[in-house]
């Protein structure tokens, strides 16, 4: 039989390499796939059986003799036993054209992945020429998966119409917002998905050389994608005459050292030219002048891994999914305390209240959710009052919030909103790269202020002190490290600014007479 054991970092986390031994040498066909996302289940096992997968979860290495014992290989009844995979609620009411093949394929077998639909966009993109592939992805209305949501084709577009004979194309996978893990999730589980789509991005815009920048904090997406590259190279999907054709494309891993700041584009390029990731001041923009001068096209490890589905189906199919400006869908990364955390990709237009709670089940504490920020760290906290918001841009834009990279971290009742809001101050003065002085003095003063505030020091000027400061952070920072920190800040405070108020004072216990004697004594003789 043919069991599935993932191979994704939170799986491994939880004891899946050790699920995996306990099954080698069985008489069992191990396979190592990527996680579906049901983190709740890690390590959640899968077995083929005549009526398809069936799933098992959670499951420890000592549950496995149980497990055969009980008819595993044919489906068999135990408490562990989820049901057929794709009839679980949870993946059967998602839309997952972005994550279609999760959970599903081997991440390292070339063979699975074009079983599985794998090539059939590029293979598409290829007979077309590259304005035809730039109108197909500007067409679907693919927005930029990063969290700043600018349109994908209009990007490529403008690389395109750059004369000069070297451009390039960059993957930013240095995915370091809290509560999100997507990104690392395709490099370690569909990491052929991610290499079609810069392969397609290359032939539509000319480019002959790309690079993926991981964060160190990913050993395993790092060394799952290396491999992935050599594997997609010997069998002539990467380098040159790719499939036969005329494009030639090379592609290279590069590892970031820990700076959040270069989740920012222009601080991702300085780092892969060999320098401190620091901010650059547009224009130019990259898409004219990137990665060493030369024309660039930097999205989005998501972004680039959604092209492959779109180029095989058609803009049409894509863009009939979701509303208004935000078409397609999203993946959105629920964590924090909630039930059940993982991945739910979504059209866009699911209500926030229904993925808190259809999907993530509440909290994990049991408590009440009081706060969700959405977005990363620089996200605003949104209350429960605003749970009917639609997921998408616009909605979020208009109530003062973000999607962002698509994270969810969820707080119940006992959440210290003053404290969230200062941390945001913290973080962004921990973070900052220190070039323009709005972010770098500014969320260090936040910190100060909010500090006075809470402790009821000169509290009503202190708050317009907050105010100015975050205007000025807002309109006058490079980038958006320090312009959307004040985001989380007002939030906190507009929505729960009874948490800002100084505590209120004890009640002053009477001192006994002959203690009071005894400390005057002390007094004195001191």
């Amino acid at each position: 039989m043919t069991v599935y054991v993932p191979r994704d970092s939170s799986a491994r986390s939880v004891g899946a390499d050790d699920v995996a031994d306990a099954l080698t040498g069985l008489g069992v066909d191990v396979v190592r796939n990527g996680s579906r996302g049901m983190f709740w289940l890690e390590p959640f096992v899968e077995v083929d059986t005549p009526s398809g997968r069936v799933g098992y979860g959670p499951v420890a290495a000592a549950d496995v003799p149980g497990l055969l014992a009980a008819g595993m290989p044919d489906g068999g009844a135990h408490p562990l036993r989820v049901g057929l995979v794709d009839d679980v609620p949870w993946l059967a009411r998602q839309n997952r054209i972005t994550f279609a093949r999760m959970g599903v394929v081997d991440p390292l077998s070339p063979d699975d992945y074009e079983a599985h639909g794998g090539l059939a966009g590029l293979r598409r993109a290829l007979s077309l020429s590259p304005a035809e592939v730039v109108e197909e992805v500007t067409e679907s209305g693919l927005r930029g998966r990063g969290g700043a949501g600018f349109p994908a084709g209009i990007k490529w577009k403008t690389v395109l119409g750059c004369d000069g004979p070297l451009k390039f194309v960059c993957a930013n996978a240095d995915e370091g917002d809290s509560g999100t893990f997507a990104d690392r999730m395709m490099l370690e589980g569909d990491p052929f998905a991610l290499i079609e789509g810069m392969t397609i991005a290359a032939h539509a815009v000319g480019a002959t050389e790309g690079y993926v920048y991981i964060r160190s904090e990913y050993p395993d997406a790092v060394a799952t994608f290396r491999t992935a590259i050599d594997l997609a190279s010997s069998r002539g999907w990467l380098g040159t005459g790719i499939l036969g054709s005329s494009l030639d494309f090379q592609l290279h891993v590069r590892v970031g050292a820990g700076a959040y700041i270069c989740g920012e584009e222009t601080s991702m390029l300085e780092s892969l030219e060999g320098k401190r990731g620091m901010v650059r001041a547009k224009p130019p923009i990259p898409a004219i002048e990137g990665l060493f001068g030369r024309p660039t096209v930097v999205n989005n490890v998501l972004t680039l891994a959604t092209v492959p589905a779109i180029l095989a189906s058609g803009a049409a199919a894509y863009r009939k999914l979701g509303m208004e400006r935000s078409r397609g869908t999203q993946v959105f990364q629920l964590g924090g305390n909630v039930a059940r955390g993982g991945i739910v990709e979504t059209a866009f237009g699911l209500t926030l209240g229904e993925l808190v709670h259809d999907y993530g089940g509440g909290s994990r504490s049991g408590r009440p959710v009081r706060a969700v920020q959405v977005g990363g760290p620089l996200g605003a906290y949104v209350p429960t009052s605003q749970f009917g918001l639609p997921l998408e841009y616009e909605s979020f834009a208009a109530a003062g919030a973000m999607l962002g990279h698509g994270g969810v971290v969820v707080f119940d009742d006992t959440v210290d909103m003053a404290s969230q809001a200062r941390f945001a101050f913290e973080f962004c003065a921990e973070e900052s790269c220190g070039k323009c002085t709005p972010c770098r003095v500014g969320a260090v003063r936040g910190v100060e202020v909010i500090d006075r505030i809470r402790t009821g020091e000169d509290r009503e000027k202190n708050l317009v002190l907050l105010e100015d400061l975050c205007v000025l952070m807002t309109d006058g920072s490079l980038c958006a490290m320090g312009g959307l920190t004040p985001m989380p800040v007002r939030s906190a405070l507009n929505h729960f600014a009874e948490d800002f108020e100084p505590p209120a004072p004890g009640p002053v216990e009477p001192v006994p007479e002959n203690a009071a004697k005894a400390g005057s004594r002390t007094e004195v003789s001191s």
